[in-house]
C-alpha cells in the first residue's frame, strides 16, 4: 500500500472511531510505528487530526458531541430522498432495528407519521430523537461510544441482539466495493451489524450512488446478505445484473 492510500485509510478509521493507536496502526497496517508516526505528522500538518502521546484523535470530536453532528453529511439531498422512499415500507406496529449513520438519521426524523413502533438502535442521536415520540417504543444498545457517529459499539452492543427478533433492519454501510462486499473504515462495527443482521426478518440497506464502488478496510461480506437495496439511482452496466442475481431487490428512490 502506498503512503498517500495508507494514511487516506488510517484517516477514514480515525474519522469513523474518533480516535487511534500508534501500535494498532501499525500492526493493521503492517508498517512500523516510526512510520505511522509519519503517517499522523502529515495528516496533523493538514488539519485532520490531533497527536496525542502513543495515537491521535480526530480534531472535530469535542463539537460534534456537544451538537451532536455527524461525521458523514454530504449527499444530504440523496439521502432525504432515500429515507423517505425507505419509509414506505415501514408499517404501524413493525418492530425495527436503526442502524447508525446519516440516512438512518434521516429516516428516523420521519417515524412520527408511524404508530406503535418498536425500535431498537445503537444510535444515540437517533434515540433521543425518538424518545420524545410517545407512540414509540425505544430500546438502546449498550457498548463503547464511538462519537463520530454518536454510536454504541463493540461486542457488548452485539450482545444486544442475541434472542432478539423483529421484522425489520434498516442498515448503513460505508460503502460496496466492485466485488459487491459491503465495506466500512474500521472493524469494531462488524459484530453489531452481524448480529442485527441475524436478528431480523427482512434487511433493507440504505446506500447513496456515491458509495458504490469505495472499498473502505473492513468488510461484513457480501451484499447477498440483505434483502433489499434502496438507492438514489439504478447502479450502472452489469452492476444490476450481478445485484439481482444475489436476490436482492433493488428499490431507486
Amino acid at each position: 500500500m502506498l503512503a498517500n492510500e495508507r494514511r487516506m485509510k488510517i484517516l477514514e478509521l480515525i474519522q469513523e472511531d474518533g480516535s487511534a493507536r500508534v501500535k494498532d496502526l501499525s500492526s493493521l497496517f503492517s508498517v512500523t510505528e516510526p512510520t505511522i508516526r509519519q503517517d499522523l505528522e502529515k495528516l496533523e500538518s493538514e488539519g485532520h487530526i490531533l497527536r496525542e502521546h502513543g495515537g491521535a484523535y480526530l480534531k472535530t470530536i469535542s463539537q460534534q458531541v456537544k451538537t451532536l453532528s455527524l461525521q458523514h453529511m454530504e449527499n444530504l439531498d440523496l439521502k432525504r430522498r432515500i429515507a423517505e422512499k425507505a419509509l414506505t415500507f415501514i408499517h404501524d406496529g413493525d418492530s425495527l432495528i436503526l442502524d447508525s449513520g446519516s440516512t438512518i438519521t434521516e429516516l428516523a426524523g420521519l417515524l412520527t407519521s408511524r404508530s406503535n413502533l418498536m425500535v431498537i438502535t445503537n444510535a444515540l442521536n437517533i434515540a433521543l430523537a425518538l424518545g420524545t415520540n410517545p407512540a414509540c417504543q425505544l430500546m438502546v444498545t449498550g457498548g463503547e461510544f464511538k462519537a463520530p457517529t454518536l454510536s454504541l459499539t463493540g461486542d457488548k452492543a452485539a450482545a444486544f441482539f442475541k434472542d432478539t427478533y423483529v421484522d425489520k433492519l434498516f442498515l448503513a454501510t460505508g460503502g460496496v466495493s466492485s466485488q459487491l462486499d459491503l465495506t466500512y473504515p474500521g472493524f469494531s462495527d462488524l459484530p453489531v451489524k452481524k448480529a442485527m443482521i441475524e436478528a431480523a426478518g427482512e434487511t433493507y440497506l440504505l446506500v447513496d450512488s456515491s458509495k458504490f464502488g469505495k472499498a473502505s478496510f473492513a468488510s461484513l461480506g457480501k451484499l447477498s446478505q440483505v434483502d433489499y437495496l434502496i438507492t438514489d439511482r439504478k447502479p450502472e452496466g452489469e452492476l444490476e445484473q450481478r445485484i439481482l442475481d444475489m436476490d436482492v431487490k433493488i428499490i431507486i428512490a
